[in-house]
């Protein structure tokens, strides 16, 4: 690892494990550097990273000084991470300037033509290049807590595509059931493929008990976490409420989560997937929101249980994704640079939040 971001990590570990306090000024970077035995060149890059980050600010003819609270990071271990409720805090802000910068993601290109060269020009493995489903595999472990096999990774063209495949696993005889209100596309998709489908009303936290009870529906589409439009997060009980209600229905849940990275409260909710005993869960997510809307990329992590009856079913359809791109969000979070970029968001949602309070 180069020295800057060495030195960035060391700073920020201290910053949030409160060594270093909220208001407190750093040293300068020549300071810095002496203590350190680097160049000054070097720890610019840091503090420039800290900057962006909203770790630190920096004052006119002052210096620098610790911006960071607790509750501001996106936290990178699961054990410290806090259970999002059913406060709606977060439908406020979702807003639409959460993609990463040309400067940044032109970078990482340039870096993966160096790198990759000629090997962008073969055609995709059919579930999704072996290097983005190792990089999401560790990711998901390091920021969510979800441990999966490489082979429960389908990479596809955005989550209206990842619809229209668990139509084509589940077929069009099983009733699905969606929230109601629900982001419109998840409607549409179904009612495109022709499938039968309630909606089911949703209550303070998620569908309610009752009209669970009540559905005839096998597959349970949801988006746990800030429900469009409502804003609805889903609560714990909830989420364990959904996962018995698949294993009592002999049923199957899509876990649509959507945008869950920008959350404002705390770190990032638990899953639904991630309680499942009964391996009855899809979980969907995408780099639309996180990273741009051009980049029509998500994933989906089936349950083990339909890893061969996915294959078998649906297995030659080729990847949808441009083998390039696969490999540049590959990059990206494998370098930090989803982290850091998550980070320097919410920090800026969090920051416009606070000064409409």
């Amino acid at each position: 690892m180069k020295k800057y971001l060495l030195l960035y990590e060391k700073l920020k570990s201290e910053i949030i494990s409160g060594s270093i306090v909220y208001g407190q000024k750093i040293p300068s970077k020549r300071v810095t550097a002496d203590t350190y035995n680097v160049s000054v060149i070097t720890v610019e890059h840091a503090y420039d990273l800290l900057l962006s980050e909203g770790y630190i600010e920096s004052k006119e003819r002052s210096g620098y000084y610790v911006s960071f609270t607790k509750g501001d990071i996106y936290l990178s271990d699961s054990k410290n991470k806090t259970i999002n409720n059913t406060d709606n805090v977060d439908k406020i802000y979702i807003a639409d300037d959460t993609g990463i910068s040309f400067a940044e993601y032109s970078r990482i290109v340039r870096n993966v033509l160096s790198e990759y060269g000629e090997n962008i020009m073969q055609k995709s493995a059919n579930s999704g290049v072996t290097e983005l489903k190792f990089a999401i595999k560790n990711y998901l472990m390091r920021n969510r807590g979800i441990a999966v096999d490489e082979s429960q990774i389908i990479i596809g063209s955005g989550a209206e595509y990842l619809y229209g495949l668990v139509v084509e696993l589940f077929g069009k005889d099983l009733i699905y059931g969606i929230e109601k209100p629900s982001y419109r596309q998840i409607e549409n998709v179904y009612r495109t493929k022709g499938v039968k489908y309630e909606l089911l009303e949703l209550s303070h936290d998620g569908i309610s008990g009752d009209i669970l009870k009540k559905t005839k529906a096998r597959i349970l589409h949801v988006t746990p976490y800030g429900s469009y439009p409502t804003g609805i997060s889903a609560s714990v009980s909830k989420k364990i409420e959904y996962t018995q209600w698949a294993a009592d229905s002999n049923g199957f849940i899509i876990e649509d989560d959507y945008a869950s990275e920008f959350s404002l409260i705390g770190g990032i909710a638990e899953t639904i997937f991630s309680f499942d005993t009964d391996d009855r869960v899809i979980y969907i997510n995408t780099f639309s929101k996180s990273l741009s809307r051009s980049l029509r990329v998500g994933y989906m992590l089936l349950p083990k249980r339909l890893v061969s009856v996915f294959n078998e079913k649906l297995g030659f359809y080729s990847c949808s994704v441009p083998t390039l791109e696969q490999y540049v969000i590959a990059e990206i979070l494998n370098d930090g640079s989803f982290e850091r970029h998550i980070n320097r968001v919410r920090r800026k949602l969090r920051k416009s939040f606070n000064s409409e309070l």
